[in-house]
């Protein structure tokens, strides 16, 4: 039996969940140098963990899923063996990532999970997706924490969905603000289409 989406627990892309209002004023590098959490995030100084955590939504999305099933891995622990297999390009301090093809690869070899890169994926095609798979991490604009608000553009950050129908959608983000914003997020899908990119993976055990 799938366990209910209000089971899966929730993992900032911080060590500290309530870091995300400091990174947008100071900037992440700047803020996360104070994050007293950061060791836990399996980077090896502090310097790696202020220039990685800005750019691991994606491996705080597949430790949600792995913790689903009793493993706990660290965020920059997965970026840094996700980069082993071209999930994510280091040059000249600048990250390129998470680049979706080397991830299903990534997660399928060390992980044994299913996954399924989607695109073109319509908003009223999430509720199926879910009935075949049991998580679907979405590209969607960072500014879905703010639902009131219109995104600038929309991609470039990913949330997991753990559930959808055709009056709401459920999903965990990892750099929500706020409680509401991070931990079973709901939106009606007319809303979530205004930030989602049509394209994401889908993932099951």
């Amino acid at each position: 039996m799938r366990p209910l989406p209000e089971t899966v627990p929730f993992f900032s892309q911080w060590e500290t969940p309530d870091m995300t209002l400091a990174v947008l004023a100071d900037g992440a590098e700047a803020a996360l140098r104070r994050d007293p959490l950061w060791q836990g995030s399996g980077a090896a100084t502090l310097d790696e963990y202020a220039v990685w955590a800005a750019n691991i939504c994606g491996m705080a999305c597949l430790k949600m899923i792995l913790a689903v099933r009793g493993e706990i891995v660290p965020t920059i622990e997965l970026a840094r063996r996700c980069t082993g297999y071209g999930g994510y390009v280091v040059s000249a301090g600048s990250i390129k990532g998470l680049i979706y093809a080397p991830f299903v690869t990534f997660v399928q070899a060390e992980f044994g999970l299913e996954a399924q890169v989607m695109t073109n994926v319509a908003t009223s095609d999430v509720p199926e997706i879910l009935q075949r798979s049991r998580f679907f991490i979405a590209s969607v604009s960072s500014s879905i924490r703010w639902p009131e608000r219109e995104p600038p553009s929309k991609g470039g950050h990913l949330v997991l969905v753990t559930s959808a129908s055709d009056q709401l959608f459920r999903f965990h983000n990892p750099s929500g603000h706020t409680t509401a914003t991070q931990s079973n997020a709901v939106l009606a899908p007319s809303d979530f289409d205004r930030f989602f990119a049509n394209r994401g993976i889908a993932v099951s055990f």
